[in-house]
C-alpha cells in the first residue's frame, strides 16, 4: 500500500514537515513559524501583515510618534542659547551683551544695513536676544508650543515653519519699521508657532480659545511696552499662520488625492508664504535705499 509523499516547507523544499500557517494554509518547517495571536504563522503571512499594518499618521501627515523626542525644538534652543552664551562672554556683561558684542553687532537685524547688502542679517537676528530675560523668555515659549507642534508638523515641516516665520517678523521690520532700528529676538518665529498651534486646534475641531487668548495678551503687551518690536511679532505670527493653514486646510480645498499630494501641496503653500517674505525684503530694502544716506545730499 502506498503513502502519499510528506509535506514539506515551502520555503525550504528538502524538509519534511507536519506543520502549516494558520493564516495561509501552507505547510512549513519550525524555522519558518512564529507564534501568533491565534496559532502560528508562517514568515511571508507575518511579513505581509506588517505591510497591511497602515502607519497612523498627525493630520499634517507626520508619523504619529516617529519622533518622540522633539529634537528640533530641543536643537533650536541649543542653538538661541550658544549665540547668547557668546555674545555675553564678549560683552562682559549677560544683561548688555548687545553692547560690545562683534556677533551682535554682525547680525542685529537693521533695515539700512540689510538694504546696503547685510543680507544675512535677516535671519542671524532671530537667533539673538537682549539680554538673559529676553532669552529665557523667548525659549520657555518656544519649549511650551514647539514641542506638540513638532510632533504634528513632522521635524522637517516643522523647523521650516519656524524660519518662515523668523523671515516674516524680518519681513515686517523691514516694510514698517525705521530704517535704523535695531531688532534681535526669536520673538517673531515663537508667534509664528503661536499662529501654528492655533490652526493647528482648529484643523483638530478643538477650542484656540486658550491660544487665542495668549496671542491677545502678548500683542496687548507689545503695544504697550516700549523697546518691543510690535511688527517683528505681528509679522511673524501672519507668516506662520498662513504656512498652517497651507499644510493643514489648502490640501483639502484643493481635494487632494492622497497623502503625498496633499504634503506636496502644503509644501508649495508654505514655499509661497516665504517667497512673499522674500519679496517684501527686498522692495523694503530698494525703498529704504532712497534714505539720503544712500542718496547722498541733494
Amino acid at each position: 500500500m502506498s503513502h502519499p509523499p510528506a509535506q514539506t516547507c515551502v520555503r525550504h523544499p528538502d524538509r519534511p514537515t507536519g506543520l502549516a500557517c494558520t493564516r495561509c494554509g501552507r505547510p512549513a518547517c519550525p524555522e519558518c513559524l512564529r507564534s501568533a495571536a491565534v496559532g502560528q504563522h508562517c514568515v511571508d503571512c507575518v511579513r505581509q501583515g506588517q505591510r497591511d499594518v497602515r502607519q497612523v499618521r498627525t493630520v499634517a501627515g507626520a508619523r504619529a510618534g516617529a519622533s518622540p523626542v522633539p529634537m528640533v525644538t530641543y536643537g533650536l534652543i541649543a542653538i538661541n542659547v550658544l549665540v547668547y552664551l557668546v555674545t555675553a562672554a564678549q560683552a562682559g556683561n549677560p544683561m548688555q551683551n548687545h553692547r560690545g558684542s562683534s556677533v551682535f553687532g554682525e547680525f542685529v537685524l537693521v533695515p539700512l544695513l540689510v538694504a546696503d547688502g547685510e543680507w544675512w542679517r535677516v535671519l542671524g537676528s532671530g537667533f539673538l536676544h537682549y539680554g538673559a530675560i529676553h532669552l529665557l523668555v523667548n525659549m520657555f515659549a518656544l519649549y511650551v508650543v514647539g514641542r506638540d507642534l513638532e510632533q504634528v508638523l513632522g521635524r522637517v515641516t516643522y523647523g521650516c515653519l519656524y524660519l518662515v516665520s523668523l523671515l516674516g517678523g524680518s519681513a515686517a521690520v523691514m516694510a514698517l519699521s525705521d530704517p535704523y532700528t535695531m531688532t534681535a529676538g526669536a520673538s517673531g518665529a515663537v508667534y509664528g508657532l503661536f499662529g501654528a498651534v492655533t490652526v493647528t486646534l482648529i484643523r483638530l475641531r478643538q477650542s484656540p480659545t486658550p491660544m487665542l487668548v495668549v496671542i491677545g495678551v502678548n500683542v496687548l503687551i507689545s503695544f504697550s511696552l516700549p523697546g518691543i518690536s510690535l511688527w517683528g511679532h505681528l509679522g511673524g505670527l501672519a507668516a506662520g499662520t498662513l504656512s498652517a493653514l497651507g499644510i493643514l486646510f489648502v490640501p483639502g480645498w484643493l481635494s487632494a488625492r492622497d497623502l503625498r499630494s496633499a504634503q506636496r501641496i502644503g509644501w508649495v503653500a508654505m514655499g509661497l508664504v516665504a517667497v512673499i517674505c522674500l519679496v517684501v525684503i527686498v522692495a523694503a530694502a530698494l525703498w529704504v535705499r532712497t534714505d539720503p544716506v544712500f542718496v547722498g545730499p541733494a
